[in-house]
């Protein structure tokens, strides 16, 4: 289900000497390079820290201050503190003659496995190049790594693993070279490549066979519509021009003395709908909304598997259900709000927007009264399975009704299946 990144290069421009007689085509390269390096680098005045402005700035002020005072204690001071400013300086000069790529094995990851990757650098120069250092941002961390000196078309590989306690979506990237003295007066950065995006998906848990229980019909449902056509017989009619002469019921129509037609209850397949509530206040811990998003990617994955029709939604709106992966791209991007309703403002919007539902399922978290998931279940429509699932950390698992909705109470994500399974009863 993962896809491996896309590869990156940048080849620093300046490699090589510059000669008359330069093909166009040649030309044009050395242009569209030198604009990638104005892309990448930046003004020699970024290059300088607060700390050297605030060396800079007392050597300047001491100097002139001794000078005036005739002091040549303060003259000796800015003297060294000026100096050491402009020697620090010397260390960022210089080119990075590099081509970097930037690997992620996988650019999707379950939720406590460890994402493995490499930065691939290579001396595209014709000279050796000076150790320096690599910068590789990791969501809100910072790796970095020694880079040793290379001769000219010299490579060296860096492997790095991330780990992925919870579920996030990572910015990995860009790789930056970085130069400068010994003390971090000044440092030069280079950018080397664009940053990738990590998706930690949330831990999932099979539910069992995806032909068995409730959320799965051969037959489908019976519903009030009645239609022409159909596998549930419910009466006869008289005919009328265009029906469908296949469904004449020719013993009526000789004891009636006219031509009568068959009519059926129209059938419904399952139609899931999963309804995450995300409001913050319907969640004791970040715990209990991890644990939400894991019930609710089981649930969503288990029903694409059996080919089921799935709906998925928050009070922010539709969750991805093109697919698995979509399902759980979208579930990763979730985090909990202040601004929407609660979990009956939710089920109102599932009723408004799902008009064909067969099963709903409420996955809210140990902040919602029991009050609220009656009126929760009272709001949804009639002839809707109505369940709900109420995580709560460290809780025995339990089962109870509570008005129109049947509610489990899960304490971790392994109780599940077995809440499944209740359900099919």
């Amino acid at each position: 289900m993962s896809t491996p990144a896309r590869e990156r290069a940048w080849e620093s421009p300046g490699v090589g000497t510059t000669r008359l007689g330069l093909s166009t085509s040649s030309i044009t390269r050395g242009l569209e390079s030198l604009r990638g390096s104005m892309r990448r680098t930046t003004s020699a005045l970024s290059w300088i820290t607060l700390p050297a402005w605030v060396v800079l700035a007392v050597g300047v002020i001491s100097w002139i201050a001794g000078s005036v005072l005739g002091w040549m204690e303060l003259v000796v001071l800015g003297a060294a503190l000026v100096a050491t400013f402009v020697v620090c300086g010397f260390f960022a000069i210089g080119r990075h003659p590099y081509a970097i790529t930037l690997r992620l094995r996988e650019g999707r990851v379950v939720a406590g496995e460890r994402a493995m990757g490499g930065i691939e650098v290579r001396n595209t120069g014709s000279a050796p190049v000076m150790p320096a250092r690599m910068e590789l941002p990791v969501g809100p961390s910072l790796a970095r790594f020694a880079l040793p000196a290379l001769a000219p078309g010299g490579e060296h590989d860096e492997l790095f693993a991330i780990p992925t306690e919870r579920r996030a979506v990572l910015v990995v990237g860009p790789v930056r070279s970085v130069r400068g003295d010994p003390f971090g007066l000044i440092r030069r950065a280079v950018q080397w490549t664009e940053p990738e995006e990590l998706y930690v998906h949330p831990r999932t848990i099979p539910l069992g066979s995806a032909s068995a229980g409730s959320l799965h019909d051969l037959e489908g449902l019976a519903s009030k519509d009645v239609t022409n056509s159909d596998l549930s017989f419910h009466a006869l009619r008289e005919y009328v021009p265009g029906d469908d002469r296949r469904y004449v019921h020719w013993r009526s129509s000789a004891r009636v003395g006219e031509l009568m037609v068959r009519q059926f209850e129209e059938t419904r397949r399952t139609h899931l709908v999963t309804a995450l509530s995300v409001h913050g206040h319907d969640y004791e811990d970040a715990d209990e909304f991890e644990l939400a998003v894991s019930v609710v990617g089981s649930l969503g994955l288990h029903t694409l598997r059996s080919e089921s029709e799935l709906s998925a939604l928050t009070q922010l709106g539709a969750i991805g259900t093109r697919g698995p992966r979509d399902l759980l791209d979208s579930l990763t991007r979730l985090d909990t709000v202040r601004r929407p309703g609660r979990l009956p403002d939710l089920a109102r919007v599932v009723t408004r927007d799902i008009t064909r539902a067969t099963v709903a399922i409420l996955v809210c978290g140990g902040g919602v009264s029991h009050d609220q998931l009656r009126a929760a279940g009272a709001v949804l429509p009639v002839g809707v399975r109505a369940l709900a699932v109420q995580c709560r950390t460290g809780v025995q698992f339990s089962a109870r009704r509570l008005g129109a909705v049947t509610m489990l109470e899960l304490g971790r994500l392994e109780d599940l299946p077995r809440g499944f399974r209740r359900l099919q009863r």
